[in-house]
């Protein structure tokens, strides 16, 4: 691949830049949540998990362009709703207000991912961060899913989500979510209904052109850069060569 010369843009760590998004904290919470719904079942966890998503989407926004008054508004909005949604959660875990407020997360992850991917697609460097923001904006995708096909079984508990009676709850969808999304299929648990089908088939197109595209070419940008300043540190500018002196010598 050739390159014109002067659009070589080389790859500098993070302290040098001074400034961007910084998503390896993103990427930790998005770990955190994931696990500590995993191996809990209470219902304070659930209304927990709002509020984390409310820090996710939080730091996705911090990188965007607005006004401050715009961004206030923005921020007080989603608090609202997120400690509306927290309080569906824990008066109504089992019927429509945990359904409301599975849409809400829903909602707010998406509105992540948007913000993390078109700041990622807009940074003229490929860091760390950029990989790091990538790979938050495919959590929150499995993460957005799971909670779509959680708020379509308690909107409609019957018939089950699954067919053959296994347990529904959220580490379950979240499971199924994400070897949807990354097509592992194990076939341990599928989707009943034609609307969980549908979605089920959306979210694994969506993982396989998430990873086909945006992640694979930030790894080989990645890549590319650091094979780059390796090269340009190995290889230092050769001075050019001396005049002729006789050129200079006067009187002759």
């Amino acid at each position: 691949m050739t390159i014109p010369a002067g659009q070589l843009r080389l790859l500098r760590s993070d302290r040098d830049r001074g400034s961007g998004p910084r998503y390896g904290s993103l990427l930790l919470i998005l770990v955190v949540t994931y696990l500590l719904s995993a191996f809990t079942v209470a219902v304070l966890v659930s209304a927990v998990q709002v509020l984390l998503f409310l820090a996710v989407v939080l730091i996705a926004l911090r990188g965007g362009r607005f006004r401050r008054k715009t961004g206030q508004l923005i921020a007080v909005g989603l608090l609202l709703g997120s400690v509306a949604a927290a309080i569906l959660q824990l008066v109504d875990h089992a019927g429509d207000g945990a359904a409301l407020a599975s849409l809400w997360t829903a909602l707010i992850l998406l509105l992540a991912v948007f913000f993390i991917v078109r700041q990622v697609l807009a940074q003229h460097e490929i860091t760390e961060q950029s990989i790091y923001g990538a790979l938050s904006a495919y959590m929150m995708i499995g993460l957005l899913f799971s909670a779509v096909y959680i708020a379509m079984w308690k909107f409609s508990p019957h018939p089950p989500f699954f067919p053959h009676g296994e347990t529904e709850d959220t580490k379950t969808f979240q499971y199924f979510s994400f070897t949807t999304l990354t097509t592992l299929g194990y076939g341990d648990f599928t989707a009943a209904g034609d609307g969980g089908r549908a979605f089920a088939v959306l979210e694994a197109m969506i993982g396989q052109m998430f990873l086909a595209t945006l992640v694979a070419r930030l790894v080989a940008g990645f890549r590319w850069s650091e094979r780059a300043v390796a090269r340009h540190a190995s290889h230092p500018a050769t001075p050019g060569p001396d005049p002729d002196p006789q050129a200079s010598v006067p009187g002759d």
